[in-house]
């Protein structure tokens, strides 16, 4: 059941859209809501949803990562509005647009992504998710080597954003997937986040090419440390760092879905990120089940994504 864990994780915590710390303090999110910077209805999901679901799509029609097909897609959701909740595209990142004209120049995928330090923001990170469960599943059933698990992560990263602190932080990411697949029902998710990201940091100090880099995550060795880190010292900025920071701290605030991403969202300026993110982790540890029926029943085209999630069901059943 991951992927309809994960990715309607990552649906129903996307729809919140940008409003700063301080209006969000005025007003709380406590249920799905519309409105934000577009004036979407309720569970209407953004950029991060409409491009996990191309990638979702792609992973399932090409039965593995294709990162020409998956580029095709990010135009195909760019430029006609595919994957979107109602047939247009908003929301898209500078980072990715520049990246998909890129790509429409030169056919690349290996260059077309945005390699500058600038170019560190969480546009990658938010949709990473199919190719983290995709991998970890691969990985564990012995068909894939976690070190190539972790290639194929950073290549899919590298597509809009090929900055090695990105793409690190898509790789802790992917480690905190596994993690939880391999360690949920045995081990509370505390410990199971603390796993994995020794799992990570242990994997990127070995890689000199990685370890400069690794610093800037640092407050993600110490989760006792993070968890006590009080809320006004969590950023939820739109840079990549900021958002994985913001996702583990708001998983080990709480104890049940709901309550994770209501504390996620209600950190506010990219909220729709960091619920996304957070979204697909609280669902693959909680489950499915665990998500609001409410919540559920207003997300647009939801049996079309559902009938995605378990065609993946059957491709990467052990």
């Amino acid at each position: 059941m991951e992927w309809l864990d994960g990715i309607f994780g990552v649906v129903t915590g996307d729809p919140v859209q940008f409003e700063s710390r301080r209006q969000v303090a005025l007003h709380p999110v406590t249920a799905m809501r519309g409105g934000g910077a577009y004036s979407m209805p309720a569970g209407a999901w953004t950029d991060d949803g409409s491009m996990t679901l191309a990638l979702l799509a792609s992973i399932c029609e090409k039965h593995g990562i294709d990162l020409d097909d998956i580029c095709e897609r990010f135009i195909d959701w760019n430029d006609n509005g595919a994957y979107t909740p109602f047939g247009e595209a908003f929301d898209q990142g500078g980072c990715t647009l520049a990246s998909i004209e890129r790509y429409k120049r030169t056919r690349d995928p290996k260059t077309c992504g945005g390699r500058s330090e600038r170019d560190n923001g969480n546009g990658s990170l938010m949709r990473i998710l199919p190719v983290c469960i995709y991998c970890a599943r691969k990985e564990q059933k012995g068909e894939m080597s976690a070190e190539k698990a972790i290639e194929e992560i950073h290549a899919v990263s590298a597509l809009t954003h090929a900055h090695a602190r990105s793409k690190i932080g898509c790789g802790l990411y992917g480690f905190l997937v596994g993690t939880i697949l391999e360690k949920k029902g045995s081990a509370p998710l505390s410990d199971i986040l603390q796993e994995g990201m020794e799992r990570g940091f242990s994997f990127y100090e070995e890689r000199a090419e990685y370890r400069q880099e690794l610093s800037h995550y640092d407050r993600l060795r110490d989760l006792s440390a993070l968890k006590d880190t009080p809320s006004e010292e969590i950023r939820s900025s739109g840079y990549v760092v900021d958002t994985l920071e913001a996702t583990v701290w708001a998983l080990l605030q709480e104890e049940t879905f709901e309550k994770t991403l209501l504390r996620a969202v209600n950190l506010g300026d990219d909220a729709d990120t960091v619920g996304a993110v957070t979204g697909g982790l609280a669902g693959l540890y909680y489950g499915y089940e665990s998500i609001p029926k409410e919540w559920l029943l207003v997300i647009p085209k939801r049996e079309k994504i559902e009938v995605l999630c378990r065609q993946m069901e059957e491709e990467t059943k052990a």
